[in-house]
């Protein structure tokens, strides 16, 4: 990525407010954010991949979905969410059982034990955040908390994404 207030093209710019200012310096916060996320994700008790927690909370957030349902909100093929899937069962971490009113569909459920994975893995992160977050005087933990309300706000919009349909 590039270095906090660049332009990307390895000159840097002034620390405005304009959006593409802001921009780039989240771009390098959310690339060390996402560092971090990982690095406590892989102390959890299960070793998960990107993917398999991905599918994990999404089945956390939207129950008993079936193989099609869960491979729609992950975008990815049907054939790459049944071998997602078959690791996760052989982990313990999610159930394939028939629906009980469509005689041909399978919900995936999580299990016990995914239930505790995802939240090992939240509570590690969290973990992670607080530490990090100690360091930043109470202010700016308020003006950045603030932001974060309103940009979720703003994107929450439905607002089209660039390049998007």
């Amino acid at each position: 990525m590039t270095g906090l207030g660049s332009s990307g093209c390895g000159q840097v710019s002034s620390s405005g407010d304009a959006p593409e200012d802001v921009a780039w310096e989240i771009a390098d916060a959310v690339e060390s954010l996402t560092s971090l996320w990982s690095l406590a994700a892989q102390e959890a008790v299960l070793r998960l991949s990107v993917h398999q927690l991905r599918a994990l909370r999404t089945l956390e957030t939207t129950p008993d979905l079936n193989l099609t349902g869960l491979a729609d909100r992950l975008a990815v093929g049907l054939p790459t969410a049944s071998r997602l899937c078959d690791r996760l069962e052989a982990a313990g971490l999610l159930e394939r059982a028939l629906h009980p009113r469509k005689r041909r569909e399978v919900q995936l459920t999580l299990t016990r034990q995914g239930y505790r994975v995802l939240d090992d893995v939240a509570g590690r992160r969290a973990q992670a955040l607080t530490a990090v977050l100690a360091g930043v005087e109470p202010a700016d933990r308020a003006a950045l908390s603030r932001g974060m309300r309103a940009f979720l706000a703003a994107r929450s919009d439905d607002a089209p994404l660039p390049g998007g349909p």
